[in-house]
């Protein structure tokens, strides 16, 4: 019991410095890529200055006829999913 408790020891340690001499190669390798892609890449387009937008203007008002369709519409609803 006791070579065995050793032998699943040794494993977890043997995967866990695996798994961790990979992340490190995996840190310095996309540190790498980003200098390389820095260096390589063309230079971002300026961006044009922001001109304010223009205020949307009032809703046109609803006829009757709509605004009433609206309101049955919402009262069904609500009838409906009354909790």
């Amino acid at each position: 019991m006791n070579e065995l408790m050793s032998q699943a020891v040794d494993l977890m340690i043997a995967g866990m410095g695996f798994v961790f001499v990979f992340l490190v190669i995996l840190v310095f390798a996309t540190g790498f890529m980003s200098k390389i892609i820095l260096r390589f890449a063309p230079p971002e387009p300026a961006t044009p200055a922001r001109t304010p937008r223009a205020k949307p203007k009032a809703p046109t008002s609803v006829d009757p006829d709509t605004a009433e369709a609206i309101k049955k519409a919402i009262a069904q609803y609500r009838a409906r999913h009354k909790k």
